[in-house]
């Protein structure tokens, strides 16, 4: 069962489904299917040393193609990242949450990032200011890749609302699309399920991510729908090479910014390339 030190240090207590109960989501066992959720947590995952401002922080244990079973620590904060969260970061996946798919209409209120080392990082937005200058921050830097699954969404609801315009940026669907011709079965669904083994829940899809206080079962959605990104993006690159569209794939990339806001412009239903 789980054990004490690190939990008492951090300062919170963790409630097991199960009914069964402890002071630390790190030691012990977790079986698959019995996450783990632990309140006020402060914590960051290193040595007890605490992350300023989460809310909640939950464990569970997630399948990836490289190894067998790992744990994806996920914490929830409101209003904003903690400063220096993804210090050194190059890479990070990241996908949002909103009331609807329709823009200028349904507002942003989640967003969700992981690098991809087994924590995922959900960020409730404050909707009456979407003041979050740490999250814009690492939206417009340079040198971090922000990998989505079907990012012109993303793209465009991080512009209408926080401001900012996303890059550099890689998108799974793209990718998919370009390198796996012999489907049309593009949904990260299908595709986690094919290039990892991993079949992701979708029960919280359709949920009311705009309540003052998010469920444990969306917190934990939120965080399974970024816990991949990185080892897609992986899997796709090696089919791209090889089938000698990658650099085709880098220039859609690169667009795709454009094309987001284009979408906020009012060209969302409109190709412009098209002839008609």
């Amino acid at each position: 069962g789980p054990g004490g030190g690190i939990g008492r240090r951090a300062g919170f207590r963790c409630q097991w489904l199960n009914g069964r109960e402890g002071s630390s989501p790190f030691l012990g066992t977790i079986a698959f299917g019995e996450p783990s959720v632990c309140d006020g947590a402060d914590f960051d995952g290193e040595d007890g040393a605490p992350y300023l401002g989460a809310d909640r922080l939950y464990t569970e244990p997630w399948f990836d193609w490289r190894s067998s079973v790992k744990k994806l620590i996920s914490i929830l904060h409101r209003g904003d990242l903690p400063d220096g969260v993804f210090s050194g970061a190059t890479a990070l996946a990241i996908d949002s949450e909103t009331m609807g798919l329709r823009l200028g209409r349904d507002p942003l209120c989640v967003v969700q990032l992981s690098d991809g080392n087994g924590q995922a990082h959900v960020v409730q937005l404050d909707r009456s200011t979407y003041d979050a200058p740490n999250l814009k921050r690492l939206l417009t830097d340079p040198s971090v890749t922000k990998i989505f699954h079907f990012g012109r969404f993303d793209i465009a609801m991080f512009w209408l609302h926080l401001g900012v315009v996303t890059a550099p940026v890689y998108c799974t669907k793209i990718a998919s699309k370009l390198a796996r011709t012999y489907t049309d079965r593009h949904g990260l669904k299908d595709v986690t399920k094919e290039l990892i083994g991993v079949d992701l829940s979708k029960a919280q899809q359709s949920s009311d991510w705009g309540q003052t206080k998010l469920s444990d079962e969306q917190v934990a959605y939120a965080a399974s729908d970024v816990a991949h990104l990185h080892t897609l993006r992986s899997r796709l690159d090696e089919m791209l090479v090889r089938e000698g569209r990658d650099g085709l794939a880098r220039a859609c990339f690169e667009f795709l910014p454009h094309r987001a806001v284009l979408d906020v412009a009012g060209w969302e239903d409109i190709d412009i390339f098209a002839h008609s």
